[in-house]
């Protein structure tokens, strides 16, 4: 039975703000596009979410409650919780996503 997949607060900005970027960096077509392979990226989490691999960031720190999966170069972070998966955020793995993970899944 496949899981539901759900977008926290924090995750849709990441995407509004991917989307506002890349439609004026380059075009809203593929700022479009973009997001539609990203939502097709999340939609495949509820078939195998297990299937992802534990943020390097957070197993340094001995954590196992969050899980990625790419879509380059981005990294979807999820958490799997209730049969639900709840995608947290979406970042440009480029650029170094310590502070972000910190900030946003620790509280710190």
């Amino acid at each position: 039975m496949p899981h539901l997949f759900k977008l926290t607060d924090a995750a849709a900005g990441d995407l509004e703000d991917l989307w506002e970027y890349i439609g004026q960096h380059d075009s809203r077509d593929a700022a479009d596009h973009v997001l539609t392979r990203l939502e097709e990226a999340f939609s495949s989490l509820s078939e195998r979410p297990s299937r992802g691999a534990y943020p390097k960031e957070l197993l340094e720190l001995g954590l196992r409650e969050f899980r990625e999966i790419f879509f380059k170069p981005f990294r979807i972070i999820y958490q799997l919780q209730d049969d639900i998966v709840y995608v947290v955020a979406v970042a440009d793995s480029r650029r170094d996503a310590r502070s972000l993970l910190e900030r946003r899944l620790l509280r710190v």
